[in-house]
Formats: structure tokens, sequence, C-alpha cells
């Protein structure tokens, strides 16, 4: 590596706890200031899809305090593809209470013309390789989906916790809207994440009932008693 290149290297060690440079891709720590762009990304879920079930769009500075309250203890992460942010992702807490500490919930976020292109897979991964330094045991997605007739729940039901991909995009054509459709259960299942429950018509957006999923994946061995959970900023990247 030259002289030059190390340079470059350790700068960008300074300016970020996380750098995975893959080719033209970066992905980085999230930072106050990236609050306009994340939220033109968020933005088009909360006005077009139930995929949040946020009804207004956040001002620019309320933003910036989530993006500031989620780094004191957890990740917040985006990628860069070209200098250009095309998505984000961050965990939170599973529950408030202190026993859940060693589970988090998961979100994540895709520009919309830069869905499907790999962006969600590789935010991921990262957020894994990160959880499992600060000790995370569990990690949750709640994923909203549409809200189904009661007569075909059962077999919902059954193609979750069976993983049976083919029966959940037969399902999701069929009962999908322009709002949501199941891809998001697919994705994560795809990453190794199973169903472990289905909460029925819990919320309402557009004028319609949609269904939520809780899904996890275990990435820890859950020792007794666990390591101590260790805080985003104080993990050594």
């Amino acid at each position: 590596m030259s002289e030059k290149e190390i340079l470059k290297k350790e700068t960008l060690k300074k300016e970020t706890l996380i750098n995975v440079p893959r080719e033209k891709i970066l992905i980085r720590t999230a930072t106050p200031e990236d609050a306009e762009a994340l939220l033109d990304i968020y933005a088009p879920y909360v006005n077009k899809t139930a995929i949040t079930f946020e009804y207004e769009v956040p001002t620019v500075e309320e933003f910036r305090n989530r993006i500031e309250n989620t780094l004191t203890r957890y990740p917040y992460i985006v990628i860069e593809d070209n200098g250009i942010i095309q998505g984000y992702a961050y965990t939170s807490p599973f529950g408030e209470r202190i026993a859940y500490k060693w589970s988090v919930e998961t979100s994540i976020y895709i520009r919309e013309d830069s869905r499907k292109s790999g962006y969600g897979r590789m935010l991921y991964d990262e957020i894994e390789r990160i959880s499992i330094r600060q000790n995370v045991q569990n990690m949750n997605a709640c994923i909203a989906c549409p809200g189904l007739k009661d007569n075909c729940e059962k077999d919902f039901d059954s193609a979750l916790l069976d993983g049976d991909i083919d029966s959940i995009k037969e399902m999701s054509e069929r009962f999908g809207d322009s709002k949501i459709d199941m891809s998001s259960v697919i994705f994560h299942e795809r990453i190794g994440y199973k169903v472990a429950g289905h909460f029925h018509k819990c919320g309402s957006k557009f004028g319609k009932w949609y269904d939520m999923v809780w899904m996890e994946k275990i990435i820890g061995g859950h020792e007794e008693p666990p390591m101590n959970f260790v805080p985003f900023p104080d993990i050594n990247i």
C-alpha cells in the first residue's frame, strides 16, 4: 500500500467508526448532518407506503435528534455509492426493561430507485457484525405486511413458519397492494430471519388494516450469565 493510500485510510478511520470500502461503495456511521439526505429516503415510505406506520414526515430537526439519540447506544449506519447515500440502517431497543438489553430491533430503508441493488444485504451484514461486538443475542425485525382475509391467515402463518417463499410470494401477489407487499418478509427470510409472531390487523393506514410480522435472528450463544452489553460508542472498530 502506498503512503498516499495509507494516509487516506487513516483519515477515513478518524472520520467514522465504520468504513467498509467495496470499490465505490462505502458503509459508514451516520452523523446528524446526514439528517436531510436520510429524510429524503424515508419520506416516500411515510407518504406512499404502509412499510412504516408513521403518518407524518418528521422534520429535519426531529430526524437529526433521532440519529443522535440512537448513536448514544446503538449503531446507525449509511451506505454510499459514488458518494451518494443509497440507504441506511440502525438498531434500537427491543424493549424498555433492562432485561431486554441483549435484544435489538432492526430498521432499514433504501432509496426508492435503488431497491434490490444489494445495498440492504450489505447494511444488514454490517449491522449484524456490530451487534455481535455489542454482545447482542437476538436481532428482531418488525415488518408490516398486507392484511389477509380471515380464511387465508392459517395458510399464511404456516407458510411463514415453514419458510415457504413460493407460497408467501403467491399470497403477496393476491393480497399486496400499491402500499405494501411481502417483499420485506421474503428478504429477511433469505438472510436468516425466522418468523416469531404474526399480529393481525394491528395497524391502520390509508384507510386499510395491515398486519405485523415479527421475525428474529439469533446471533449469540445465550451464555449464562450473559456478557455485558457494549454501547456502540465503546466499540473499537
